[in-house]
């Protein structure tokens, strides 16, 4: 990799600083204080007089500091030797906890549903499920836990869910639709998970990947009673899913006979359940606002709240980079345009989809943008906070004035890629890829456009 320029190194630094904010186990670390006598998490305080076993139980990208953050708060405790647990995170964030297992539920790099993770969940379920009326439960959800927490609803098999999954996902179907056809056919999502729980009190802390943080669409709402239903599940399919005869017969048949997918039957009592998110992208986006600021930037932001196409993400941002040149934006030079959410790609404009991921993409396209412009002072940075971005090991993209004349260089028009969606080979050639490696955390996207 050769060394960036010292824009290039600004945009980074105003990036890691936004993603630090939202470190999974500062946030939960700060969340919990425990006494001998109490246990106070986000202001809620529970007695431990007459309560015996604290579990923990989870699924995300950021579980694995999540836990830590859990048994770095209870060290030293009398709670301490009374807490266990399971989370099911990605393979490549395993790490040795003294109480919490960290289990490997998909390999890194592939947000979709396996085994593993159904193994993993099922040992979650049985847990949760066989705790008495005096114990605790701490759960502890991020991004990405859909895929993490994986329990087909019967005669759903997880091949079926797999086949829908990468259907809506490759119709380009928002995340909402994603998890409101996920959850109708699932054991765990949709608030089955805290249906399950057997104890008195169950706390879940919440680091949010979805734009306005709704708590019954992230993760798909283990914890959260499901507002959905199977009618507004079967319409998505319909609607977005171009031949409805893809779909598994398994999944029409439990949507149409609109069963309840409850695992257990409905008991007459059940756990007090309170939800609480603890990071956010809007989190991210103010630690980078005052990074920004503090290395004399004045600050556009468009807020955390992004959706639209990756493409069409791209451009704006080139856009807004130009009318600032041109002393015609929003702010004047040294600028800063900041951006959070998450966009889409839509994979169905083509027939083979080359590699790449959304802000791989949103790069490309403002490649594209910029391809004929005489712009040399700039950098446009776009990342996922989780260090993912789609099936790569890049956590997104990175353009400046010496990435667009190498691409000159070796005439590699981008247009072709952005049609074929294969950002990552062209970013690969051109030293554009951002690569941080697993964050342990994940709050959507956060993106960085600097002009001097």
């Amino acid at each position: 990799m050769s060394e960036r320029p010292l824009i290039s190194k600004r945009a980074l630094q105003i990036w890691n600083a936004g993603v630090k904010a939202v470190n999974s186990e500062t946030l939960v670390r700060n969340a919990i204080q425990v006494t001998d006598k109490a246990l106070t998490v986000c202001g809620h305080s529970i007695s431990l007089h007459g309560h015996e076993k604290l579990l923990v139980v989870g699924a995300g990208k950021a579980g694995s500091g999540m836990a830590a953050g859990v048994e770095a708060a209870l060290k030293g405790s009398n709670l301490e030797t009374r807490t266990s647990g399971w989370v099911n995170v990605p393979a490549d964030c395993v790490r040795p906890l003294s109480h919490i297992h960290l289990h490997p539920a998909r390999p890194a790099s592939l947000n979709e549903p396996t085994a593993e993770g159904v193994s993993g969940s099922q040992q979650i379920l049985q847990k949760i499920s066989h705790l008495n009326q005096n114990d605790l439960c701490l759960v502890l959800i991020s991004g990405g836990g859909s895929a993490l927490l994986p329990a087909p609803l019967p005669p759903v098999t997880l091949d079926d869910k797999q086949s829908v999954t990468r259907l809506l996902m490759s119709s380009g179907a928002t995340i909402q639709e994603l998890n409101c056809v996920r959850k109708q056919i699932s054991q765990i999502k949709g608030g089955r998970l805290a249906e399950a729980a057997t104890c008195g009190t169950l706390i879940t802390l919440i680091i949010s990947d979805v734009i306005g943080d709704p708590l019954d669409i992230i993760a798909s709402g283990p914890t959260v009673a499901d507002s959905s239903t199977p009618e507004a599940a079967a319409e998505i399919l319909r609607r977005v899913v171009k031949d409805s005869h893809q779909v598994p017969d398994s999944v029409w048949n439990v949507l149409n006979a609109g069963q309840n997918p409850s695992a257990k039957p409905e008991r007459s009592r059940r756990a007090s359940v309170i939800n609480q998110i603890i990071g956010s992208n809007a989190t991210a986006l103010e630690a980078a606002k005052q990074t920004a600021r503090e290395l004399g930037y004045e600050i556009y932001t468009m807020g955390s709240e992004n959706e639209g196409t990756a493409a069409a993400t791209g451009r704006e941002l080139a856009e807004l980079c130009l009318k600032i040149r041109n002393d015609t934006g929003p702010v004047s030079r040294p600028a800063c345009i900041l951006s959070g959410g998450e966009p889409v790609v839509d994979l169905s404009s083509t027939q083979n989809p080359g590699k790449g991921g959304r802000n791989q993409e949103v790069v490309l396209a403002a490649t594209q943008r910029l391809w004929h412009e005489a712009i040399s002072n700039f950098c446009i940075l776009s990342g996922g906070t989780d260090g993912e971005d789609g099936p790569t090991d890049a956590a997104g993209g990175i353009l400046d004035f010496e990435i667009l004349q190498r691409a000159h260089a070796l005439q590699l028009d981008p247009i072709g890629f952005l049609k074929d969606h294969n950002s990552y080979p062209y970013l690969a050639q051109v030293d554009g890829l951002l690569k941080t490696g697993a964050t342990q955390t994940n709050v959507m996207d956060l993106r960085v456009a600097l002009v001097e």
